[in-house]
This record gives structure tokens, sequence and C-alpha cells, in this order.
């Protein structure tokens, strides 16, 4: 074995380490040394990646939405000068979800993607870039970086459009990978460009091409291909309640009560912990649902 390979052992290792520990800072640490070296990552290493990253980038969302919360009561209740010691602090979160998000945009376009050997881990990667353009989406509303936050969505929609692409001629409808793209992009119309109709276009099809395939998934995918699925059926039940009265699919209308009533549960993902090729993996933390 030479140093070069033996230090990616260590590094993968240690990467798992950290894991086990919920030490996800680490894990990344450990991680992008490994994407570093320039080399095609096996599966085991793309996921601890994506996992690390997921984790790391959770906590942050998940501090910002509690934060932005807190502020909108602050707000209502005229506590201005608590207004303002919430900005600061919620400033700061987004300063780091920034330092995150840019740092593994900038791995996946001079490491991984280059890198890359096969349809599968090309549309891995465009997915873990569309999902980051839109954590950037997600706290880049303010006026002052509109134009900013503009570019951050046209970039995701473009990696989402591309990695489509390429699941139409690599993958089957119901691999895990392509209906966990399918289930991010309709969140993307759904939360960020404010399209239900879209959005329930996109997670509908990718939903009924599965099913028609059904009979055709691998004992190694179907728990995760049909956990995504539900997360697809889930979510169109919740968005159908904001479609038009004669939009939609009466199929998937069910409850709207209780979907009206549901703010912000819709999920997508990253809220799972599901790691391709290697079926549902149960160490380490979920990332937070969509919002």
């Amino acid at each position: 074995m030479s140093s070069a390979e033996k230090e990616r052992e260590t590094h993968v290792y240690m990467a798992k380490l950290a894991e086990q520990a919920e030490r996800y800072e680490e894990m990344v640490d450990c991680m992008k040394k490994v994407a570093k070296l320039d080399v095609e990552l096996t599966v085991e290493e793309r996921n601890l990646l994506s996992v690390g990253y997921k984790n790391v980038i959770g906590a942050r969302r998940a501090s910002w939405r509690i934060m932005s919360s807190i502020e909108q009561k602050e707000e209502s209740k005229g506590n201005e000068q608590n207004v303002e010691l919430i900005k600061g602090y919620r400033q700061k979160v987004e300063e780091e979800l920034f330092k995150i998000c840019s740092d593994i945009l900038t791995i996946i376009d001079k490491h991984l993607i280059p890198s890359s050997g096969s349809g599968e881990a090309t549309v891995f990667y465009y997915k873990m870039k569309g999902d980051y353009y839109r954590y950037l989406a997600e706290f880049k509303t303010d006026q002052e970086r509109k134009e900013s936050s503009e570019q951050s969505l046209k970039g995701y929609e473009a990696c989402f459009v591309a990695a489509s692409a390429t699941a139409n001629t690599e993958l089957p409808s119901t691999h895990p990978i392509r209906l966990g793209l399918a289930l991010n992009f309709s969140v993307f119309y759904y939360e960020i460009m404010n399209s239900p109709e879209r959005a329930c276009h996109l997670a509908k099809q990718a939903f009924d091409e599965a099913i028609a395939e059904l009979d055709t998934l691998s004992e190694e995918s179907y728990k995760d291909s049909t956990l995504i699925m539900q997360l697809l059926r889930d979510n169109l039940t919740l968005w159908t309640s904001d479609l038009p009265e004669d939009g939609g699919d009466d199929n998937f209308k069910g409850e709207e009560s209780k979907a009206a009533e549901a703010e912000c549960q819709w999920i997508d993902f990253e809220a799972v912990d599901i790691r391709s090729g290697s079926g549902l993996f149960p160490q380490g933390k979920g990332s937070t649902s969509s919002r």
C-alpha cells in the first residue's frame, strides 16, 4: 500500500470514528482531505462526506429557523432592543451557514465533479450542489442581498436541471438518488420559487414513474426507495392545499385541513439518513426538515 493510499484509509477511518462520536466538524475535515486528493470517491466515502456536511449545516439551519421565529415574535411585541440583539446573533449564524455552503460548493466544483467517473456519482454531486445553493437561498432574502440570492437560485436550478438530464439516461426511476433528486427539486420549487403547481407536478411525476417500476426494485434499495416515495406522497398531501380548486390531483388531496395547519412540515432528502448504494444506515443524526 502506497503512502497516499494509507493516508486516504486513515482519513476515512477517522471520519467514521468522528461520526460515531457525533463530532461532525471533524468528520467533515477528514473527508475534505480525501476529496482534495482528486481521486474518485467510493460510495462509502461520498456518503461520509455528505452525512458530515448534512449534520454540520443542519445544526445551523435549525438555529437560524429558531432565531427567525423568535425575532418575529419580538417584533410583533414591539421589543426593538431584543430584536436588534437577535438580528446580531442571527447574522453570526448566517455567516457560518455561508462559510459551510461556500466550502462544500468549492470542493464539489474543484475536486468531486472533475474526479467523478460514473453517472450516479455525478448526479449525487449535482444534487448536493443544488441542495447547498438552496440552503444559501433560505436565508438570503433581505433586499440588500437580493442579487446574490438570485444568483444562488439560478445556480441551484441549473444544477438540478443538469442532474435530472443525467438521471434520466443512467438511473432508473426507482433509484434512491433519482427519487431524492426529485424530492429536493420539488421542495426547491415549493419553498424557494413559491410554485406549488410545479412542485406538485415534479413530485407526482417522480412518484408515478417509480410506482410503475416498483416490481423491478432490488432488495438492496427497496427500503430506501419506498421511504423516499412516501416522503414525496406526504409532501404532495401538504402542498395540494395550496393549489387552485381546479388544480392538483384528487388522489393526493385527502386531509386538506391537516395540511393547512402543518406549517413548514414538508420534508427534503436531507431529513432522512439514506446513503446511496448501502441501504439505510442508522448511525449519525439526520438533518432537519427543509425549513
